[in-house]
């Protein structure tokens, strides 16, 4: 029955058949001749193995996804403490579509904030201890909005080499002086800081966890370094919130740094099972941005039922501590499991709930992704662009939902196949 009395989904599930229908057919229509070299990119990308088509998946996230038609034990999901395809979530988000409808109408400058919004930005300050968070449709949209908000010309940015897509994006967008210093070398970003003579303001901006490497940045090094310079130090928690921390808000909570950290980014997309970014920091700052950040003052909001399923999902971090305790341990044993069998000691003190298995090239990549998926795991092959050419790898993302058989099974299955494909 709908959550709705006045609505029925009869019509809803009768129009979605007819667009499966009606796109099933594959047909290609021909291109106009100003995008004829459309078909040439793309045959490029095919031999090259860089050419992605998405799985269609059925039903939830969770520790094994059906994808194609086809049941796997699911390490590509960012779903760290399994709360996507949670019930208590669903029912949070049909809780607040009822009483606050889907779409939110507009910016919450134009039509107002959900009580939901609202609530869901609480929520989050109190989990980070900030003085106040606003809400962005997407981590990469609050990324984008801070860093071009924060500076512009005449301005200078040191960013690490492999910060997220959507923080390069931003920085670019800035228009500010970009130093690019290499991953986590803190004494190459020293020298870069200290040859700058002139800059209205400085910023430093960095992932706390990297999605691609599973690495950790030296938030203390780096907070130190900022202050040193009289430099914004702006830290992206997207694959850190809820997984480190005593109360799960973070690596900068964990590391002891958010007396250094003057902004903080994080999405509820990952660990919070949810969507949408935040940031946060001390509320003068905030003030400021909602009147600076054009991706907040300019998008509609996101629904309310999607910022109710997120408050759910922090509600449930405070109750559900063994959730994050236990993907932790797991990935840590994981990790010993890999450094044993390839004889790789660089997993020897792997930390966090990724772990890459380099490939180098693409094709290596997807044929190592193929071979283990003959086994049953779902691992995705990472190619240019989201990693440097040369670096492509499978990407082991852990959930607090494996079990110790998935992490073994799993282990001998790279063990098995790396050899032969990367």
């Amino acid at each position: 029955m709908p959550c709705c009395p006045d609505q029925s989904s009869s019509a809803c599930d009768d129009t979605s058949r007819e667009i499966r229908v009606s796109t099933a057919s594959g047909s290609r229509s021909p291109l106009p001749l100003a995008l004829a070299w459309i078909e040439e990119e793309l045959n490029d990308l095919s031999t090259r193995d860089l050419l992605r088509k998405p799985k269609l998946r059925t039903g939830r996230q969770g520790r094994s996804v059906v994808l194609d038609g086809r049941t796997l034990v699911n390490f590509g999901s960012n779903d760290y403490l399994g709360y996507a395809g949670d019930v208590r979530l669903i029912k949070a988000a049909s809780k607040a579509a009822c009483s606050e409808g889907f779409g939110a109408g507009a910016s919450p400058l134009v039509s107002g904030q959900s009580q939901a919004h609202r609530k869901l930005e609480e929520d989050i300050a109190l989990l980070l201890q900030t003085d106040r968070a606003i809400l962005f449709s997407s981590g990469y949209a609050a990324n984008v909005a801070t860093i071009s908000a924060l500076v512009g010309p005449g301005d200078l940015i040191a960013s690490d080499e492999r910060n997220h897509a959507s923080l390069i994006d931003g920085c670019r967008l800035s228009n500010a002086e970009v130093l690019i210093y290499p991953h986590r070398d803190m004494a190459h970003l020293e020298t870069l800081l200290s040859g700058v003579k002139t800059a209205r303001r400085k910023l430093i901006v960095t992932d706390s966890v990297f999605s691609m490497d599973g690495t950790r940045a030296a938030l203390d090094d780096l907070a130190a370094i900022a202050s040193k310079h009289r430099a914004i130090f702006m830290v992206d928690e997207a694959h850190a919130t809820g997984v480190y921390g005593l109360r799960g808000s973070g690596l900068v909570e964990a590391t002891g740094t958010a007396d250094g950290v003057h902004v903080r980014v994080g999405t509820l997309s990952k660990a919070l099972g949810s969507a949408g970014g935040f940031v946060a920091g001390p509320s003068q700052f905030m003030e400021w941005l909602s009147h600076k950040a054009r991706s907040w003052i300019f998008s509609t909001a996101h629904p309310p039922a999607v910022a109710a399923a997120a408050s759910c999902a922090i509600q449930l971090l405070q109750r559900e501590p063994s959730r994050r305790i236990d993907l932790l341990a797991r990935s840590r044993e994981f990790a010993r499991r890999i450094a044993s069998l390839l004889h790789d000691d660089a997993f020897a003190a792997w930390d966090t709930q990724i772990v890459p298995i380099i490939c180098h090239t693409a094709h290596a990549a997807v044929n190592m992704s193929l071979r283990l998926a003959e086994k049953g795991l779902y691992v995705p092959a990472i190619r240019p662009p989201s990693v440097p050419h040369g670096k492509s790898l499978v990407r082991v993302s852990l959930s607090s939902q494996h079990t110790t058989e998935d992490l073994e099974n799993l282990a001998l299955a790279v063990h098995a196949v790396r050899g032969s494909s990367c």
